[in-house]
């Protein structure tokens, strides 16, 4: 029988879904309730839960969260249609209870993840596991045939943006073909925050997707394309149902009878996927003009420069408290033609047409939200030693220039409080991105916009070996901490396991363990409890000694500095080398 450590503190347990839910069960059982006896507060954020009490429970989380202020959270599944059908049917078979698909709040369908970080007001911090023998098998990338496409126009690049000169309420409302005025979205709105209007043109998409797919053809490359529809369903998801609907109509037969494929993704793991494990030849579209100029300068530098090993672990700040920018979106196709205008009150800040079905997003962002994120990419950077390089696009982006005075600003104010501001550098996105993949510095912090920093960061743990040999730390300036795993859910792998009906278990908790660990040392800390905090310190180092000793899941695989002494293991086999080396180290 082991003796549990006591401790008074709370910790908060977000559940999620498939294979990531099953390694969770696992992880939970066996290194926090077989070894601490703790307060624990679980909350099931499944996918199926959130609909069952039409999105409830997502609020519900965020206030137990903010009340005890540790947390874990699995990842969740984002349901498409076919699932949002398939588990409607289940719940009224289980419940007898009838789920009205149309009348069902969003948070019931939409990814929980912005309703929560901008809950705690959290800003997302990920940084690779400090692994000793894992090394990056870099892909030859020099000369590779890949080419990218994006569109001239539309998105952020054509958005009308501005700091706020005005407090009250943002109104954006849509006078269609026929006279009628109707609101869409209202906001509080405070002199200071920075706003963005952005609209794209079907018409426009539509052309560039003809040319996209033809291109394909003529130069015999598979099709990829890559949006975020989960995050801004009006808007990407608009972009993509135009795209598909023209490769459907047009060259769907053609593509087959040449065996050519297409393959859509989202854009974070697209990206990932095509700069750590790239196709021999390939077009791959991003109609999104914003996120597709980085891809395309990111893919024509490692053409010519290859990717180079780095000796650093690379650490990404990410901007997300608030639901600033996309994530925090109103996004939306027009039902008519018509003309949509922003203002407040009276006055009009800007206005401009429409045509049925044309996708707008409107975002706003508060000052004191975004310098929150800026002290703390000062505070993390100057506890690492750290050089910080923020990404903004200030030519053009008003936005983005508001940002860069905030970062000023903060700098100043710890000059004058005597702290030393760790040296800082400021750039464009797409140089940033470059930077971090083809020139990595001596050690540094990659300050990013949230969609931006969703994109790099799933680039920059892909070339790491796995998705699942990083952490991620969510941190509000209230003192919320919330740990979770950067991965998905691995609906592969769940399949597998359900259809050898167990038998098959497959996955790397290795994420899910460190993020234990780091929830466990803060409750440590807050007692304090120093038992407790030497637990957490050995659970790392037991993750960390496992994987050093040649035993690892499928998804590193010849990743490491010795891959002849690797063997290669289930997920239940590898928590039992991690609970032996646990075990080891606290005699």
């Amino acid at each position: 029988m082991v003796k549990q450590i006591e401790s008074e503190g709370n910790l908060v347990i977000l559940h999620g879904d498939e294979m990531a839910q099953v390694a969770f069960d696992a992880i939970l059982e066996r290194f926090v309730k077989k070894h601490v006896d703790i307060t624990l507060h679980e909350i099931d954020l499944s996918a199926k839960n959130r609909l069952r009490t039409n999105g409830r429970i997502v609020s519900e989380a965020v206030d137990v969260l903010n009340a005890y202020g540790v947390g874990l959270k699995n990842a969740g599944i984002t349901v498409n249609k076919a699932q949002l059908e398939q588990f409607a049917k289940e719940i009224e078979k289980e419940d007898g209870v009838t789920i009205d698909i149309k009348s069902l709040d969003k948070l019931a369908t939409k990814s929980p993840n912005g309703t929560i970080r901008k809950g705690i007001s959290g800003n997302i911090t990920r940084e690779d596991i400090p692994f000793t023998n894992l090394q990056r098998n870099l892909p030859d990338w020099k000369g590779r045939d890949i080419e990218v496409m994006t569109m001239d126009d539309g998105g952020l690049k054509g958005s009308f943006n501005r700091e706020c000169q005005f407090s009250g309420i943002l109104k954006l409302s849509f006078i269609d073909d026929k006279g009628h005025l109707e609101v869409l979205h209202t906001r509080p709105i405070s002199r200071g925050d920075i706003y963005l209007i952005a609209t794209n043109s079907n018409k426009k998409v539509k052309i560039w997707a003809e040319e996209f797919f033809q291109r394909a053809l003529d130069e015999k490359r598979d099709a990829y394309v890559g949006l975020k529809d989960t995050v801004m369903p009006g808007y990407d998801g608009v972009l993509r149902e135009v795209v598909e609907g023209v490769y459907k109509a047009k060259f769907e037969k053609k593509f087959k009878a040449k065996k050519l494929k297409y393959i859509y993704g989202l854009i974070d793991a697209q990206a990932a996927m095509m700069v750590a494990f790239p196709p021999e030849r390939a077009l791959w579209g991003i109609p999104d003009n914003t996120s597709g100029r980085k891809m395309l300068k990111l893919v024509n530098s490692l053409k010519m420069y290859g990717i180079p090993q780095r000796e650093h672990q690379v650490a990404i700040s990410r901007m997300s408290a608030g639901g600033g920018d996309q994530y925090g979106s109103f996004n939306s196709p027009a039902k008519t033609d018509g003309i949509i205008t922003l203002t407040i009150g009276q006055r009009i800040l800007h206005s401009r047409e429409l045509k049925k079905g044309d996708p707008m997003l409107l975002m706003t962002n508060h000052p004191e939200h975004i310098r929150d994120w800026v002290r703390q990419c000062f505070e993390d950077a100057a506890k690492k030693d750290q050089e910080i390089y923020f990404g903004l696009k200030r030519e053009y982006m008003f936005y983005d220039a508001v940002i860069s005075d905030i970062i000023n600003e903060v700098r100043d104010e710890l000059a004058v409080d005597g702290q030393t501001p760790p040296p800082v550098m400021m750039m464009t996105p797409s140089k940033q991105l470059r930077k971090m993949i083809c020139d990595p510095p001596r050690n540094a912090r990659y300050a990013a916009l949230n969609m931006d920093g969703d994109i790099f960061s799933d680039i920059t743990a892909a070339l790491g070996g796995s998705l699942a040999t990083a952490s991620s730390i969510i941190a509000s300036p209230s003192g919320t901490m919330l740990f979770e795993a950067p991965h998905g859910t691995a609906p592969d792998l769940y399949e597998m396991y359900l259809k050898s009906k167990g038998k098959k278990s497959f996955f790397n908790p290795s994420a899910l363990l460190y993020a234990v660990a780091n929830a466990l040392e803060v409750v440590s800390e807050r007692e304090p409890n120093k038992e407790l905090k030497q637990y957490s310190d050995d659970l790392k180092q037991a993750l960390i000694n496992t994987v050093a000793a040649g035993f690892v899941t499928p998804d590193i695989k010849g990743k490491t500095t010795n891959p002849k002494k690797e063997k290669v293991l289930d997920l239940p086999t590898f928590l039992d080398k991690v609970d032996k080396e646990l075990i080891k180290l606290r005699k």
